[in-house]
């Protein structure tokens, strides 16, 4: 190659030559994946190229990209083959998809000179990918290389931000590329958003007497200076959030009454219903996060603010905001000042508050069942153990969702918390964690997730050990897919022909806890007595900051499902006691 990074031009032997200098200069310093059989990208790599973290299934480098890309707010990269390789990495741009994390997919394809249908791995990688990405192009000519590939990262980006994917023929791996300008990697933002004094949205905000405030996943990276807590003060509102809204807003704020929708608890149900203004920042308003609202005609107006227009729900009533959250917040705060609140309403919130913590308190002398540990338990010692600006990294599952439910696990305003999208990929929090490690700058990152996703991920441990991946792993040992176990009891069903958990395992979960307690270069330890609970997780946690991937296998009886939780159907609603 003669040209580097800065240069006015370049030539390079090939595209992942190219493509590598392109990340280089756009500062991507990581990017995961499985090469494809060529090995060319690995000849394209020198000492100052973007890390290569080598995983062994394609799935878990999506997932661990999309992590990476969620926790640092800036593009993940996941580089794979063809053929099945893109059937494999379907799943975790599905999840990036939904989460709206910016994620480059750079996949190779068959020759454009041996595309027939018979060449080996030939698939039409493009109609498969197609639904699930925001953008994407098959670059079949060397002169389409630099512009396809600045395009591609400009897509990512947004807004809205997302999945793209481009593809590379065989031939171009080989080919010389020309690049004859700089590259093209900064987008300069347009910053601010004005309102009419005499707008009726800045109207309908400044006589909300009984406001409610939903922060959703659209609001990440755009808090860092708390304009969404000075909003919400000055809003006089309780403030909730979606599941992919947390962290986003300081959990230890006293306006702060926990999760919407599915995970609502009953001490703020009732504020919903006496609410007369709601709104929402960065939500597509998802059926988890809307699940048990009033109906549409008993619900107040509902003002969203979006900065895509195809997130904007059409289920509700009320004004709908285009643009970035914190630049219409910073808009919005000045006219808050003096305008009049119900302080009957501001006492309500407190008392909320109140009854949400008094409701969640996990007594120190209670007895769970034998060889088990109690979930909120094991939430509350991960409190005391790991210090407040961990990042939890969750899955969906049955007990994985204790932690969804405040307080029995708040998100500290310093921490951070990453969890799947709205389609919930089994898997996506125990890969997703790697990625999300890379990205927290020194942070300890935790990941919450039960038994079978673990198993989803334990391929892939070989990958966090040699690259040093130091996440925490509390796995809930329940014997398998709690969830779906849990709604064979809910049919009463269970004792049947077909079973969710390992045989035995409701009976002895303990030991299903320590047969996962084996594997080279990574510190495990199966906890199956409360009393032995904290000592190992200090230990493991000690561990990681030494970069050693640990992993402690907690036992707990499938019986110990979140509150509210247990009367919840597969589609949200609950089951027929008939």
């Amino acid at each position: 190659m003669t040209g580097r990074t800065g240069s006015r031009s370049a030539t390079y032997d090939g595209a992942w030559h190219a493509i590598v200098d392109f990340l280089r200069t756009a500062g991507v310093d990581v990017m995961t994946g499985l090469p494809s059989d060529d090995l060319a990208l690995l000849d394209a790599l020198d000492s100052d190229s973007p890390r290569l973290v080598v995983c062994r299934d394609q799935r878990n480098a999506a997932f661990m990209a999309t992590g990476y890309a969620l926790q640092a707010g800036s593009p993940g990269v996941c580089v794979v083959g063809k053929g099945p390789a893109a059937t494999n990495v379907m799943t975790g741009v599905l999840e990036a998809k939904f989460s709206g994390a910016p994620l480059l997919v750079i996949g190779t394809g068959t020759a454009t000179d041996r595309r027939s249908g018979t060449a080996f791995q030939e698939l039409d990688q493009m109609s498969v990918l197609d639904p699930v990405v925001a953008w994407s192009e098959r670059v079949d000519s060397a002169a389409r290389l630099v512009p396809a590939l600045e395009q591609a990262w400009r897509r990512a980006q947004g807004p809205p931000s997302g999945p793209v994917y481009l593809e590379l023929p065989e031939q171009l791996l080989t080919e010389q590329i020309t690049r004859g300008r700089p590259w093209q990697t900064d987008i300069e933002p347009v910053g601010g958003v004005r309102f009419d004094d005499r707008s009726p949205v800045v109207e309908a905000v400044r006589r909300a007497r009984r406001p409610i405030l939903l922060v959703g996943g659209g609001t990440r990276h755009r808090n860092a200076d708390g304009v969404v807590e000075r909003f919400a003060a000055g809003l006089g509102a309780a403030v909730f959030s979606t599941a992919s809204g947390r962290g986003c807003f300081d959990e230890d704020d006293e306006r702060f009454l926990g999760l919407s929708g599915l995970y609502l608890r009953p001490a703020a149900a009732q504020l919903w219903r006496d609410a007369d203004l709601v709104v929402t920042l960065g939500s597509r308003l998802e059926e988890t996060a809307t699940f048990g609202w009033p109906d549409v005609a008993d619900m107040p107006p509902v003002v969203q603010v979006n900065v895509d227009v195809a997130g904007f729900s059409a289920e509700w009533d009320g004004h709908r905001v285009l643009g970035d959250v914190g630049d219409v917040l910073r808009e919005w705060i000045p006219v808050l000042e003096g305008a009049e609140r119900d302080e009957a309403w501001q006492e309500r919130i407190a008392e909320a508050r109140r009854r949400l913590r008094s409701d969640a308190v996990v007594p120190a002398d209670g007895e769970p069942a034998p060889g088990t540990v109690r979930v909120a338990r094991l939430l509350s010692a991960v409190d005391s153990v790991v210090p407040r600006d961990r990042i939890l990294v969750q899955e969906n599952g049955l007990q994985d969702m204790w932690s969804y439910i405040y307080p029995y696990y708040a998100c500290a305003a310093e921490g951070g918390s990453i969890v799947p999208s709205e389609q919930t990929s089994l898997g996506f929090g125990a890969a997703g964690s790697g990625g999300v490690f890379l990205a927290a700058q020194g942070k300890p990152v935790v990941a919450f997730v039960g038994d079978g996703a673990f198993a989803m991920v334990r391929g892939d441990l070989a990958t966090f050990a040699k690259e040093r991946l130091g996440v925490l792993f509390v796995v809930i040992c329940n014997g398998g897919y709690g969830w779906l176990q849990s709604q064979l009891g809910g049919h009463r069903r269970a004792g049947e022909r077909f079973s969710f958990i390992a045989p035995g395992a409701a009976d002895a979960p303990g030991d299903v806890a320590r047969n996962f307690a084996e594997e080279r270069d990574v510190h495990q330890v199966a906890v199956t007595d409360e009393a032995a609970l904290d000592a190992a997780l200090t230990k493991a946690y000690e561990r990681t900051a030494a970069g050693t991937v640990s992993v402690v296998h907690v036992a707990v009886d499938l019986s110990d499902a979140p509150p509210g939780i247990s009367d919840i159907e597969g589609d949200f609603t609950a089951p027929d006691p008939a």
